[in-house]
């Protein structure tokens, strides 16, 4: 339904993390993913993330969701934004399939955008990687090059900027598509009442990812071993190079060490900033549910926006789910590598690969898992 006419393996060489660009007809004959009036009532629930930026003589004013009325804000320069969009609404999915030429653990969120004319946000750069899918209507995009650039009002906080000096000014219209690095401040501007489809990806920091490390290692009751030495420096007020370079070691040795990064990280990078539409059973299925289901012609389907995940290399059979570690030790050897493979990759199984998947030998323990906490359903 929706396919990406673009040439990816050239894009990830050229552009991906180090240039803008823009892909007229990225999806032809584009049709949009909701309308404006389903994203309008979604914003009404107080689970999703929402917000109304208004355009204003020379700034921007948020109003944050959930919201009951729209005619506040008038019948321009306003824009509704939901964050998100593919945990709460199914029929993103196979839109979002077709970015998935990139690692899902990067995979951000689906952030939708109703505007008026004359909506948008201020010049702004972001830490994160882009893609801007035009729906209906007409928005004008001018893109800058990296570079430093004073703070909106000298605000600290701001993601917004003065301004820039474009490398790209477009406008634009139904299937079209801009993608932005991180780095590259940029502006939107609605021409015409509009629908659009922001593609975020993101990876964590050093800040972060220090932050997983310790809260990991206390957690777990390791990273332990305390620093020694074999000289002291002739001056008791001195830290040596020496001391300074072996505590450095100590610190590597943990991050070298697989029994501690692989497990962090799949447990990092298998969760969501936005929260997700979890609903777990009221009576817990059994074999026998999951079996009559599949006769009945019902398909299994991963919820949205849930990473299912596995390491490369891994010291043990498992996927990260969740920040969860889902153990596949006792399914085959032989069968393993496609199992895992199969259930990383799938969003959504039809009746017959979902019956061909239940007969592989130890397998119904795991869906039944993933059905009880939520993170899959049975659709007929």
């Amino acid at each position: 339904m929706y396919t990406l006419d673009l040439n990816t393996q050239d894009f990830l060489t050229h552009y991906w993390q180090k240039k803008p660009l823009v892909i007229r007809q990225a999806f032809p004959n584009f049709e949009d993913i909701i309308t404006s009036n389903e994203l309008a009532g979604l914003a009404c629930e107080s689970e999703i993330s929402s917000r109304v930026v208004v355009t204003t003589k020379n700034d921007w004013e948020i109003h944050q969701g959930p919201f009951e009325d729209y005619t506040q804000f008038g019948d321009k320069n306003w824009q509704l934004l939901v964050q998100a969009l593919n945990h709460w609404y199914p029929d993103a999915t196979p839109f979002i399939d077709a970015f998935r030429f990139i690692p899902d653990w990067r995979f951000d969120d689906l952030m939708v955008s109703f505007a008026t004319k004359g909506g948008g946000v201020g010049a702004h750069i972001d830490n994160y990687d882009v893609f801007i899918v035009q729906g209906e209507g007409k928005r004008q995009w001018t893109v800058g090059n990296k570079g430093n650039y004073a703070k909106k009002n000298n605000s600290i906080t701001t993601p917004l900027i003065e301004g820039f000096d474009p490398i790209i000014d477009v406008v634009l219209e139904k299937g079209d598509m801009l993608y932005i690095p991180p780095g590259f401040p940029h502006q939107g501007q609605t021409l015409t009442t509009a629908m659009s489809y922001s593609i975020g990806f993101r990876a964590p920091s050093q800040q972060e990812l220090f932050s997983e490390i310790a809260d990991n290692l206390i957690d777990n009751n390791t990273g332990l071993t305390r620093f020694t030495s074999h000289d002291e420096p002739a001056l008791a007020g001195i830290i040596s190079q020496t001391h300074q370079q072996g505590m450095v070691d100590l610190l590597q040795d943990v991050l070298q060490d697989p029994n501690h990064y692989q497990a962090l990280l799949g447990k990092v990078l298998s969760q969501n900033r936005f929260e997700l539409d979890i609903c777990e059973p009221e009576e817990a299925y059994t074999h026998q549910d999951l079996l009559d289901a599949l006769t009945q012609g019902a398909s299994l389907h991963r919820i949205g926006g849930l990473k299912v995940l596995r390491v490369e290399n891994d010291i043990s059979p498992r996927l990260f789910i969740n920040g969860e570690q889902i153990d596949c030790s006792k399914i085959e050897k032989d069968n393993l590598d496609s199992v895992m493979s199969t259930l990383t990759q799938t969003l959504q199984f039809d009746n017959e690969t979902s019956k061909t998947l239940i007969k592989t030998p130890n397998i119904s323990p795991i869906l039944l898992t993933l059905l009880n906490k939520g993170y899959y359903y049975l659709a007929l």
